[in-house]
């Protein structure tokens, strides 16, 4: 991973309501204003010119956007450009969505010190002018946009190097209703097309749908503004990566509706704005019917799942003589033992995450990785640089405001590009389940006809290879993690038991793909998990991408509402340029990089994300994976309500599969196992003897039978009577401490959504916790709260 900062921006913030937030605001003296036409250069007032211009962006497509050359006097911003060159520095930033190097102790002009405008005066003009009402008005005259605020700015500096890019998004956050950027490549040399780095207008499919591919791109030269109204659900854009080793040095701004008191200002015009923001766009329901993949988990048939039911509490029974024979054509050996199996069963069991290294037998994989190699180096056709270009079976992921990579999904072929073609498919064809064996046979059939035109074009080129065969290839393996005798083994190996699948061979292209972070979208069913089963079998043949610098890497972090609410009161908030900041709050739990021949299995639960980072341009060659989800069923005797005739009457204690020494989140907490019971009468006696009462229960924890939940139940119901926190807040707030032996654990205050001086509260916390028969000692950590349990995690 290449930055500290590599986290998803918390988009959520950035659109929250501005109310009680801080204000920036800038006032214009009568002089600054006088003097705010001078910074610019004449010809752009002249009235033909602002007559064209204001043609111009009326006739555009895909949505209104102009560009003026030569904007500023050409002294002026050959100063600014000095000073930001000589008195800023940069950082990098980096999420799921854009990597960028953003002024680190300026990171928006609009809070200037007084100590900034006597270093950087030259930026303090530029700002004036943008700001002024003299260009506001012109602004709002060739846009047709109606006013714009005086009094709200939203500046800051940014530099694109080699590799940093922002993918497609609409910049609707907050009251913002017109964008721009003042771009400040070096000064007399031109910036070619080649070296990446422009601004790409996407139309749409339908509002809140971009299209896959860029309508129109605008290369930046120095001194040129680009500028568009922020339109809800159309201004869809992004800024190509950067291919080369020179500097796209820029100036990234908004102008804000007006705000109350200012000429202009609309009553609830923000909050319906809003209302229309890209977040809520990205999870709405009917919207999601114009992504693809779909994420549909199909139901296994069921013959298979009478099968598996049957293997439920029979580990030693799980693989047949013939289960041994099908898997030995595929995988490596040695992961197929009893020792094997019980290695990994217990490292899943304590982490709910484990690589498998050398999954796939040499024997299989032959001269695949080489094939794939050649294929990269001398595909044919070209690797597909377009939607249209991608031939079935092979699909594109789209939208691209929320993936974008080339996919096999074994369904037949769809037609995408159209709002009536998505509906048909949407409302009126039957649904289709999977088949990989089909369409590895369709390859087959199209085998003699590839070869023909592989020969042809081989004339010139003896190199030349087709990724025909390496369909083929991922093919069969998608068509192996479907199989029966592969759901065994990961049932021996997890101790869950899937009940739903979806299989997709994936490929990740330089200079294209990626996926943005999401949570899961599960449907509610009682009978299931409350979280995913997954598994990638990474296929990447090219070395080089352990550092992270070209993206491609894998990487889960886990979420915490409470901590995103704090962050968009505190500290990110649409003010503030919000697009390019990163939050640091989250928590990385998982990153596998690019590589060859290894599987990840994980199983992750809604305040987990996932992404698959943007594929660099200068990458060696694509991302190649089968990825793989699974819904599982819950365990019978929890489903039932019921304890196991062996242990009843008997105290169980379960233990979560997490890893207590990361962030506890990774796994919900109805994957419990029992590890070990004590011959007691009852629990209640057990508690009586104790001289404890069983506190109320909270909704995801077992303290009927498991002392851990029954301390936490209690800690999390005093600590709701203290502070007037939900107590289901409390809880979820706890987390272990590193000293695991002592039996800690601690509660970070911010979790609990509480403001004001945190340290104090903590102190006052701890003199007023009651310490009763689960606690033997509570003390501050600064802003948290360190429990030590009375009541063991073990045997009572």
């Amino acid at each position: 991973m290449p930055s500290s900062s590599v986290l998803p921006q918390k988009r959520g913030s950035e659109i929250g309501s501005s109310a009680g937030k801080r204000q920036i605001t800038i006032k214009q003296t009568p002089e600054e204003e006088a003097r705010a036409k001078d910074y610019f250069q004449p010809h752009i007032f002249d009235d033909n010119f602002k007559q064209d211009l204001k043609k111009q962006i009326a006739d555009s497509q895909p949505y209104r956007w102009g560009t003026i050359q030569n904007l500023i006097d050409d002294d002026l911003l050959r100063n600014v450009r000095r000073e930001i060159i000589s008195e800023i520095s940069f950082k990098k930033k980096e999420t799921d969505i854009y990597k960028v190097f953003q002024s680190g102790d300026l990171a928006n002009l609009s809070g200037m010190t007084k100590q900034d405008l006597e270093r950087l005066p030259s930026l303090y003009k530029l700002r004036s002018a943008i700001y002024s009402q003299t260009f506001r008005d012109y602004v709002s005259y060739v846009t047709g946009c109606g006013k714009l605020s005086g009094v709200k700015t939203d500046m800051s500096i940014n530099t694109y190097s080699k590799g940093c890019h922002l993918l497609t998004h609409d910049d609707v956050i907050g009251s913002r209703r017109v964008s721009f950027i003042l771009y400040m490549p070096e000064p007399g040399k031109t910036w070619k097309p080649h070296y990446g780095g422009s601004l790409r207008l996407f139309g749409s499919v339908v509002p809140n749908v971009p299209r896959s591919d860029y309508y129109c791109k605008l290369t930046p030269q120095f001194n040129q503004l680009a500028f568009f109204t922020v339109q809800p659900g159309l201004s869809f854009h992004d800024v190509e990566e950067v291919r080369v080793d020179k500097q796209r040095l820029s100036i990234q701004g908004w102008f804000h509706i007006p705000q109350a008191g200012e000429d202009g200002y609309i009553p609830g015009e923000q909050e319906r704005t809003e209302a229309k923001s890209t977040l809520q766009q990205l999870e709405s329901k009917e919207l999601k019917e114009y992504d693809y993949p779909k994420i549909q988990y199909n139901e296994l048939p069921l013959l298979e799942t009478q099968e598996l039911c049957t293997l439920v509490g029979k580990e030693s029974e799980y693989l047949s003589t013939l289960d041994l024979e099908y898997l030995q054509k595929y995988m490596n050996p040695s992961l197929l033992t009893a020792g094997s199996i019980e290695r990994l069963n217990n490292i899943f069991a304590e982490e709910s995450v484990v690589d498998v290294h050398m999954f796939l037998s040499e024997e299989y994989l032959g001269d695949l990785r080489k094939q794939m190699k050649q294929l990269e180096l001398n595909e044919y056709p070209g690797m597909p640089q377009k939607q249209d270009q991608v031939v079935f079976p092979w699909k594109l992921a789209v939208p691209p405001h929320k993936q974008r990579y080339c996919y096999i999904d074994g369904l037949q072929k769809q037609n995408i590009d159209s709002a009536q073609s998505l509906a048909q498919i949407n409302l009126v064809k039957p649904l289709e389940l999977p088949n990989f064996e089909l369409t590895k046979n369709i390859f087959e059939l199209l085998k003699p006809q590839v070869a023909q035109r592989l020969e042809e074009a081989r004339a010139s080129n003896p190199s030349l290879t087709s990724i025909h065969d390496v369909s083929i290839r991922l093919c069969e393996l998608a068509s192996f993690f479907k199989s029966v005798s592969f759901k065994k083994w990961l049932m021996a190996v997890t101790g869950l038991r899937p009940t739903h699948d979806q299989v997709l061979a994936r490929r990740f292209r330089p200079g294209h793909d990626f996926t943005l972070a999401s949570k899961l979208d599960l449907t509610t069913d009682d009978r299931l998990l409350d979280g995913l089963l997954e598994a990638t079998l990474n296929l990447t043949p090219s070395s080089g991408w352990e550092s992270g610098e070209f993206g491609g890497y894998e990487l889960c972090m886990g979420t915490d509402e409470p901590e995103a609410e704090e962050t968009a009161e505190e500290g990110l908030n649409e003010d503030e340029a919000a697009i390019y900041k990163a939050s640091g709050e989250d928590s990385v739990v998982y990153e596998s990089q690019a590589c060859w021949n290894k599987l990840s299995l994980m199983y992750r639960d809604s305040s987990v994300l996932k992404f698959v980072k943007y594929v660099s341009f200068n990458a060696p060659g694509s991302r190649w994976d089968v990825s793989c989800g699974w819904l599982c069923a819950k365990d019978e005797s929890e489903e039932s309500g019921l304890i196991n005739q062996t242990a009843r009457n008997c105290l169980i204690i379960y233990k979560n599969k997490t890893n207590l020494l990361r962030p506890a989140r990774l796994i919900s907490s109805q994957l419990a196992r029992p590890i070990m019971t004590s011959a007691v009468d009852t629990l209640s006696s057990k508690l009586d003897s104790l001289k404890l009462q069983a506190p109320p229960a909270i909704q995801g924890s077992f303290p009927d039978y498991n002392t851990v939940d029954l301390c936490r139940n209690y800690i999390a119901n005093q600590l709701s009577e203290l502070t007037g926190v939900d107590a289901s807040i409390a809880y979820q707030s706890l987390e272990w401490s590193l000293v695991l032996e002592n039996g800690d654990l601690i509660v970070p205050l911010p979790r609990l959504r509480l403001k004001g001086d945190l340290v104090a509260l903590a102190k006052e916390l701890a003199e007023k916790f009651p310490l009763g028969g689960y606690l033997k000692k509570v003390h501050p950590e600064g802003k948290t709260l360190a429990l030590v349990r009375w009541v063991k995690a073990s045997v009572l």
